[in-house]
Order: C-alpha cells, then sequence, then structure tokens
C-alpha cells in the first residue's frame, strides 16, 4: 500500500495503480458495477436496522436505570452522556469519509466512538443513500495515484537514441 495515497501499487506487468477496497464494495465503487447500487442499499438498510437495534438496547439500558432507582441526575447524566457521543462519533466518521484521521488522534478517540456507536451508524447510513462510505475519498486518491503513473510512464517513454543532443 502506498503512504501517500492508500492506494495499492499493482505487482510488475500490471498497468497502474489499483484501487483500494472499501468494506463491503469492494472495488465495485470504482466503475459502480457488479451490484454496487444493492450493496449500498443494503449497507443503508443495514445501519439503520443496527442503529434502530441500538437504540433499544439503550433503551433497556434506561429501564434499568429507572429500576434501579438511582436517581434522576445520574440518569440524565447517562442520557446526555450517550448523546454528545453518539454526536461527536457522528462527526468524526462523517469526516473520516472526505479525509483520513490521524492514527494517534484515532486511537485517543476509540472509547469515545465507541460509546457514540449509534451516532457512527448513522453516519454511515446517510452516506451510503448518496455514495459508499468513503468512496469520495479513495476516488480522489486512486485518481491521483493515476495521474503520478500516468506522468512517471509517459516520462519515460521514447526512445533516448532518438533525442538531440543539446
Amino acid at each position: 500500500m502506498s503512504d501517500d495515497t492508500g492506494t495499492q501499487e499493482t505487482p510488475a506487468g500490471s498497468t497502474g495503480p489499483r484501487p483500494e477496497p472499501i468494506r463491503f464494495f469492494g472495488t465495485t465503487w470504482v466503475d459502480h458495477d457488479n451490484g454496487y447500487t444493492a450493496r449500498r442499499i443494503a449497507v443503508a438498510a443495514g445501519s439503520l436496522a443496527a442503529a434502530a437495534v441500538s437504540c433499544l438496547v439503550l433503551r433497556l439500558a434506561y429501564q434499568g436505570l429507572q429500576i434501579a432507582a438511582i436517581g434522576g441526575f445520574v440518569t440524565l447524566l447517562m442520557v446526555v452522556m450517550f448523546a454528545i457521543c453518539s454526536a461527536i462519533a457522528f462527526r468524526h466518521t462523517w469526516e473520516g469519509f472526505t479525509r483520513r484521521h490521524d492514527p494517534d488522534r484515532q486511537a485517543s478517540l476509540r472509547g469515545l466512538l465507541a460509546v457514540g456507536f449509534v451516532g457512527s451508524l448513522l453516519a454511515h447510513f446517510f452516506r451510503s443513500l448518496t455514495e459508499a462510505p468513503g468512496e469520495k475519498l479513495h476516488r480522489e486518491e486512486y485518481e491521483e495515484a493515476r495521474k503520478q503513473y500516468e506522468k512517471r510512464t509517459t516520462r519515460r517513454s521514447g526512445n533516448p537514441k532518438n533525442r538531440r543532443r543539446a
């Protein structure tokens, strides 16, 4: 994998860089073929269903807090914590579809993103309504890698014997 673009270089004898696969889509995002639309529909439905089930689980946890009678303040703190973490996770996931995250920052936010998993699921749902999640980023990186490859290969083409000496 190339460090700059995230695209995979091809083995010797192949023609140019290969697109990086996206989870659930592989490389179908390049030409929107081989069931790309069906995969987008499945990802949208799956992420929405997972978000709905997650909200039901959170509802059961909320009812458990009410049954435990731990007090209104702690219950309020839990609700606010899940809401804020979900909002932050949504924004972080949404931004991840258009640019690569810093690995150190990603590691430091791992716990917060785990708590705000509903936000991440909703971000996947909304993004899959328009494109494969992360497609825009991968397409930009892939096209840049193709341009760099074309630039390198056209610079090397031609017979050096035919060049004039200055």
